[in-house]
């Protein structure tokens, strides 16, 4: 084996014996099962990620600890700026232009052209969005899954999927509010 698989093995080694404790650790601060997962999933991941040869994590559990307690002010933080973009829910119109310009078969040129434009940045805002909430879009919204069909297919709880779809969608309202203006100011 080489170094770096030594220490990768070494590092999840660690990860294992301070799981449960970590996982106790998390859950009690959020309170859900499912973000708990969430949280002890990203840490793991930032663990590999972070740890280097030029700057080796010496205390792994310490590291961990300070890595979910970091991660869980972040989602709190976020979850205070949501609250808050929870009024962009009131101003959001219900669409039905766009879903005319969208899905209208009888179209003109002028429609044919913007849907492909809708499409074509609707297909750039999917491509930026972390790939877990654009699973749960995709195939909840695109595809026609239904919450509980993901959820067997991919283990996660159903809780989760609309957690993650609801980020989706706020990030595509977000991301896509100065064309949906454009399109319907048209």
């Amino acid at each position: 084996m080489t170094k770096a698989t030594d220490r990768r093995h070494d590092l999840l080694a660690a990860l294992r014996g301070c799981q449960q404790r970590l996982r106790a650790f998390i859950a009690g601060r959020t309170g859900n099962v499912a973000d708990a997962e969430d949280v002890f999933q990203e840490i793991s991941y930032q663990l590999i990620k972070a740890d280097s040869y030029l700057h080796p994590i010496e205390q792994v559990a310490a590291w961990l600890y300070r890595a979910a307690r970091n991660e869980l002010i972040d989602r709190s933080r976020k979850k205070r700026e949501l609250l808050l973009s929870d009024d962009l829910d009131n101003e959001w119109p219900a669409g039905e232009e766009l879903g005319e310009v969208l899905f209208n078969p009888q179209s003109s040129a002028e429609d044919s052209y913007l849907r492909q434009i809708v499409w074509q940045e609707l297909d750039l805002a999917l491509a930026d969005m972390p790939p877990q909430q654009r699973e749960a879009f995709e195939k909840t919204e695109l595809q026609g899954y239904s919450f509980k069909q993901l959820a067997d297919e991919t283990g996660t709880a159903v809780e989760t999927l609309l957690s993650r779809k609801h980020q989706a969608v706020l990030f595509l309202r977000l991301r896509l509010q100065a064309l949906y203006e454009a399109v319907i100011d048209s």
